[in-house]
């Protein structure tokens, strides 16, 4: 038996050493068979060796990397920047959609405006116009996106009779005449005679548009997390069109109301996916000024619809004016691309490879000017599968969930309080309106709104994003404290014979500290959502603008809350809302600057997102929070402290002065 014979020969049984792996034959004697045969038989253990480690599995891959997540500094500038002329195209299809956005969320000032109302005598003659707040209920007009809550302006008759009589054979009568002072010719008010014992309908219309903002800004914040902006954004467009025309058909109020709250969902889709569209195309130096014209357009969204109301003259063609124009967004789904940041940040590179070959066609540009190596980095990731977080991974961090709850409060209360100041412009509850005309009340409130963004937008650039929003907090808090004590106050000395005060002088203090409040809650509210947008990681920016922004819209609820209360308990609201502007400026000082610094990616960016002392510290002192470039100064503090501590002949105490 030769093979035996070999074996023994060759110094072992089957089992034995293996060749070494430069394929050397163990030493020993072998007649010149065995020597030619051993090759083919270390090439036989070889392959077997092969196949029994083929089904381990890979590695798991390290991580992603630095020159990828640095997305400011190193893949905007391969686009070109703002610069690039398709980045500015896209930039500006963000900003046409915000006037649609102003004249859907400024509607309901039109459609459930209050009439004035009167009954219509059994001799075919009216009674005069009896104005319903005379009726035993108190309305005004939807809360917008600002929280600022409108008086309907409507106009009394120069001669009414006593409140009893008139009040008694309105509600009784059977047929009621109705005239709207808002431009309009009928409503959903006069169209389903929602008054006297069906007003409450009204407030539940009001709350269904509020409602369905709220759980949009939920919801879609946390799917757009996960399947992207586009989407979102495109069925969010797709999905108002066919519930905001069928609002038009609508053959009662409950329809309506219901098809409101729906709305108002995919409204929210497209306000959220549009914002953060906009805040992650732009770099870090024109984010706050190119979000700023976006909400200029919507003002004037809200400035055009009185105007455009007065064309339409019925609630019907009104809505479905309002609602076609979003048809032309339905073209965004060819010629409106994927954030190029949210997939870098989730690792979905292969698209993103994609993306920017197709951007640098559309920009006149090349890949041969990638200076920093983007390309070769972003080929060697393409194995990668996608990484997507939603927001409740944010439970797990340590300063990331204090930022956005700080902003969350910041919204409630800045939205919130606004309504506050908004029902004391009004004066004493028998008053109507502040000028007893609807127009030059709708036109007073967005003129505050107008002038807080435009004051907004220098204070913010000076000041910094922490810096602007304490400063409105602080003239939010004041304003509040001073009409809630010192108006008291002076109308305890007005009470007094030589006093010398009156009640106009208190009326006026009223209005003063309104319009301040006013003018710095909207400022309050509008640069919380902007802050939030800046300072939550991409991969999970969509579920914290939407925590913000549901939080704004818990605010604008408490508008018709109280309406629907007949502004009951309204001392104790706006006392309550005192309260938070204090704990909140003590909350603003724990938040990071976010001005010119660069978008966090991921959230282990946004936990080092920590705050800087707002006085730079002395000289040799050391900070008790660290800024991200100084916690990279200090990472390798723990490594090198063994050799430090070796060689250092001399020690350094605390405020850097050398020990002897």
């Amino acid at each position: 038996m030769a093979i035996d014979r070999r074996r023994d020969e060759g110094g072992g049984e089957a089992g034995g050493p293996l060749p070494e792996e430069n394929g050397a034959l163990p030493a020993g004697e072998a007649d010149p068979a065995a020597v030619a045969e051993a090759p083919a038989a270390a090439a036989a253990v070889i392959a077997v060796a092969e196949i029994q480690s083929a089904p381990l599995p890979a590695p798991p891959p390290g991580p992603c990397s630095p020159l990828l997540l640095d997305y400011d500094g190193s893949v905007l500038p391969l686009l070109g920047g703002l610069g690039g002329g398709h980045q500015r195209t896209l930039i500006l299809l963000t900003w046409i959609p915000a006037l649609f956005i102003g004249f859907s969320q400024f509607s309901d000032s039109f459609l459930l405006v209050q009439p004035v109302s009167w009954c219509k005598g059994a001799n075919g003659t009216a009674h005069p116009p009896v104005p319903v707040r005379n009726l035993g209920y108190n309305y005004s007009s939807a809360a917008d996106n600002n929280g600022t809550s409108y008086s309907r302006g409507m106009q009394a008759a120069p001669e009414l009779p006593t409140p009893e009589a008139p009040n008694q054979s309105y509600c009784e009568c059977t047929e009621r005449y109705h005239r709207i002072t808002a431009g309009l010719r009928q409503n959903i008010v006069s169209q389903w005679d929602l008054v006297c014992d069906s007003s409450w309908k009204v407030h539940i219309a009001k709350f269904s548009l509020l409602v369905g903002l709220i759980f949009g800004y939920l919801i879609t914040g946390c799917i757009a997390d996960w399947i992207g902006r586009r989407p979102v954004l495109l069925f969010s467009v797709l999905f108002i069109l066919i519930f905001g025309l069928t609002v038009a058909l609508s053959v009662n109020v409950t329809m309506f109301s219901t098809l409101r709250f729906f709305e108002g969902f995919c409204l929210a889709g497209i306000i959220l996916s549009l914002y953060a569209l906009r805040i992650e195309l732009c770099p870090p130096n024109h984010r706050f000024m190119i979000t700023m014209v976006a909400s200029f357009v919507a003002m004037a969204g809200q400035f055009l619809m009185p105007g455009l109301a007065a064309l339409c003259r019925d609630w019907q063609v009104l809505q479905a004016v309002i609602i076609c124009p979003f048809l032309l967004m339905l073209l965004y789904w060819f010629f409106f691309p994927e954030s190029l940041r949210w997939l870098v940040a989730t690792q979905q590179f292969e698209t993103a490879k994609k993306l920017i070959l197709h951007l640098t066609c559309k920009n006149r540009t090349s890949t041969e000017c990638d200076i920093k190596g983007v390309m070769p980095e972003l080929e060697k990731e393409l194995a990668r599968k996608p990484k997507k977080v939603c927001i409740v991974k944010v439970v797990g961090t340590r300063n990331l969930w204090k930022n956005i709850v700080v902003l969350c409060v910041n919204s409630l209360t800045g939205f919130g309080i606004h309504h506050c100041f908004a029902k004391s412009m009004m004066g004493h509850e028998d008053k109507m309106s502040l000028t007893n005309n609807f127009y030059a009340d709708y036109y007073t409130m967005a003129g505050i709104a107008l002038i807080s963004c435009l004051v907004m937008c220098p204070v913010v650039g000076f000041l910094g994003r922490r810096g602007g929003l304490l400063l409105f907090m602080i003239l939010t808090a004041l304003a509040s404290l001073l009409q809630l004590g010192l108006l008291n106050l002076i109308g305890k000395y007005s009470q007094l014979p030589d006093s010398g005060m009156s009640d106009t002088v208190k009326e006026k203090f009223s209005t003063t500290f309104s319009i301040v409040g006013m003018f710095s809650s909207h400022a309050v509210g509008s640069l919380s959502v902007f802050f939030c947008a800046e300072i939550t990681p991409t991969v999970i920016r969509g579920g914290g603008l939407g925590l913000v922004q549901a939080s704004a819209g818990f605010g604008m609820l408490t508008a018709p809350i109280m309406e629907l209360h007949n502004q009951k308990g309204y001392f104790l609201h706006h006392v309550i809302f005192a309260c938070c502007t204090l704990i909140c400026i003590i909350c603003i000082l724990l938040l990071p600057e976010s001005k010119n610094q660069n978008l966090p990616e991921n959230i282990p960016d946004g936990e080092h997102y920590t705050r800087q002392p707002l006085l730079p510290h002395k000289k040799g002192e050391q900070p008790l929070l660290l800024t991200n470039s100084e916690l990279k100064d200090y990472s390798g503090l723990h490594d090198s402290a063994a050799a430090v501590n070796d060689s250092a002949a001399e020690s350094v105490t605390a405020n850097g002065m050398k020990a002897m």
